[in-house]
């Protein structure tokens, strides 16, 4: 056959395809073919059996719909992708190997035939993991790739804590909302074990908790780990939220989901999510404490699967600025004593004390139905800092311990930050008890124990006295950017009590004590990079109890900062992206001079 007749005979297959309404690509792979049908639908046929189809996404590109099909079906949800149209940002993996020894169908509409994406669709049976971003964490949990927001389900069994959160695999912006899941034997080091639980019939999946059911209370086995999640359906007619449930027998890492989902619905409620369940050992029965609008409801079942309405929590409460969200109910010790009380966290947004969104709590009592707040006439905060929200508790942690987590962003700019393989973190774990000051009970969020053991080696410095300005430089000799600061300070009549963190690029973050308004402050305008969210730049402040003699604990890492005053009495957390790690740190004073001693760096490993 001549070159010509080839040039031919592909030229009238096409014009046959362009009068028939089908186009074709020729994608780079053979084992890939691509036709383009009318109205941006298009079919994708994948003839070898692979492990992955890799995606080429760009984050600014509008939203196709991706559905698998076979044997003429669609298989499973369709779900959303960024597909490329100009550039590729990144590629995300659809796993195929479910559909080993089949021809694989994919449906995508929403997409011209001209999109960047068509030539670039590949077949692999890896995915390539390689961080390639220089803000990702090195001692904070997050995901691999893609999109994380909420903690969900975090439960504690056999040495291993599992975490799972809300996750895009998609990309790396918020939807397919599933559930993440990984695990760790320290709370600081995470292995991600995969996705197991995805959108179905009822909805995408949103935030929840999970627990063990020890006496096998559902029928579904002793012991066996029951989810329990938000079901999100949105429609023309408007979207609508349920509970539903699935339960695993392999210790959560896989689940089967309840065939007589949903198990709670309203028909009032359009804000109708997040429930955090627990059991309630007095009266042998769980609870169930869901978000609704701006109040907490809460219900009462024997077998996870029929709940009883018991009562609402939060009207004239705490902030009313925004909707509440993941709520959790806890019960606490009070330091120094043989007493408890219950506490009931709230997550806020918007509605925080700088600026988007924020976690607060109650302290009162709880009878398994209802819960009473002893100072229903105060709010107060978890965390003083931007970037703590979605904070709830780890269930059936072990020594009696009380151990939360937070989502480590700000819904004002988290699609804004500057990451792309990922986006999303998670705060460092934090032990929660309860402390009484000047006759108020207050909420005491102290890093983990496991942080102390995640400490490697040490440089300590002499201890000095500030009288005008003192710096230290530099304060590792191999620093990566992820290290833990302690020091002690006692104040000898300074009005201001001032610290900076800065490198040779002159970003820096001051952190101060305005002595005289008991505040604790710290200042990121000029901390890095700070330009793709107006709202990122900002001035935080805790009120603080003490200024005489403190203790500062202050956790640094590639993209964040979390200061823990005085054990945990005050909390502030905060993301900064500086271009090179902070290496410096001068103390300044006004009015007086202090001494800081015990100041040690550790690195973190």
């Amino acid at each position: 056959m001549t070159h010509s007749y080839q040039l031919f005979r592909i030229a009238k297959a096409a014009c046959m395809a362009l009068c028939l309404g089908i186009a074709t690509t020729a994608s780079a792979e053979s084992d890939i073919r691509v036709r383009h049908l009318t109205s941006e639908q298009n079919i994708v046929t994948i003839s070898e059996a692979r492990k992955y189809l890799l995606l080429p996404v760009q984050d600014s590109a509008p939203e196709a719909q991706v559905t698998i099909v076979k044997d003429n079906m669609p298989v499973g949800v369709a779900f959303n992708v960024r597909l490329a149209r100009e550039r590729v940002d990144y590629y995300v993996p659809l796993e195929l190997s479910a559909y080993e020894g089949d021809d694989v169908s994919i449906n995508v509409m929403g997409l011209p035939a001209q999109a960047f994406c068509w030539k670039h669709l590949k077949l692999s049976d890896t995915f390539d993991l390689t961080n390639r971003e220089k803000f990702r964490p090195l001692y904070h949990h997050t995901p691999l790739f893609g999109w994380m927001n909420d903690p969900n389900g975090m439960f504690y069994k056999d040495g291993v804590y599992h975490l799972y959160f809300q996750h895009n695999p998609y990309g790396s912006l918020w939807g397919n909302m599933s559930w993440g899941h990984s695990v760790s034997t320290d709370l600081v080091n995470w292995e991600f074990q995969g996705i197991p639980i995805r959108p179905d019939a009822w909805g995408t999946i949103f935030s929840g908790s999970a627990v063990i059911d020890h006496e096998n209370t559902a029928g579904f086995g002793k012991g066996a780990i029951v989810a329990i999640y938000t079901s999100d359906k949105p429609s023309s007619w408007g979207s609508s939220q349920s509970q539903s449930i699935a339960y695993s027998l392999d210790n959560g890492q896989t689940f089967t989901k309840y065939e007589g989902n949903p198990v709670l619905t309203s028909d009032s409620r359009r804000d109708f999510r997040d429930p955090k369940v627990f059991w309630y050992a007095p009266g042998k029965h769980w609870v169930m404490i869901l978000s609704a609008g701006h109040e907490a409801q809460l219900f009462s079942s024997t077998n996870l699967k029929e709940w009883k309405h018991e009562s609402s929590f939060g009207a004239k409460q705490g902030s009313h600025s925004g909707v509440w969200e993941c709520p959790d109910l806890v019960e606490l010790p009070i330091e120094g004593t043989k007493e408890k009380r219950w506490v009931f966290i709230c997550n806020v947004n918007p509605g925080g004390p700088f600026g988007g969104s924020a976690a607060q709590y109650f302290i009162g009592s709880f009878d398994g139905k209802t819960f009473t707040n002893e100072a229903p006439t105060e709010t107060k905060w978890m965390d003083w800092g931007k970037d703590n929200y979605a904070t709830v508790t780890f269930s059936n942690a072990p020594d009696g311990r009380v151990i939360a987590m937070g989502w480590m962003s700000n819904i004002q700019y988290q699609p804004s930050l500057p990451t792309r393989q990922y986006r999303g973190a998670n705060t460092i774990a934090r032990d929660l008890t309860l402390y009484r000051k000047n006759g108020d009970l207050f909420l005491k969020s102290a890093p983990a124990k496991e942080m102390e053991k995640a400490r490697g080696a040490k440089k300590a410095f002499p201890t000095f006295t500030v009288k005008k300005s003192h710096s230290i430089t530099p304060l590792l000799d191999d620093n990566k950017g992820a290290y833990e600061l302690t020091m002690n300070i006692r104040n000898h009549g300074a009005s201001r009590i001032a610290f900076t963190l800065s490198n040779d690029k002159g970003e820096k973050v001051l952190m101060y004590y305005d002595v005289q308004r008991k505040k604790f402050v710290m200042e990121r305008s000029e901390s890095g990079l700070t330009d793709f969210s107006r709202d990122f730049p900002a001035l935080t402040a805790a009120p603080v109890h003490n200024t005489d003699n403190i203790q500062l604990r202050i956790f640094v890492d590639r993209s964040s900062i979390e200061v823990f005053g005085d054990g945990g009495e005050y909390v502030m957390t905060n993301l900064v992206y500086p271009s090179e790690p902070y290496n410096t740190l001068t103390f300044e004073t006004v009015g007086g001079n202090y001494e800081v001693k015990n100041l040690n760096v550790y690195k973190l490993k």
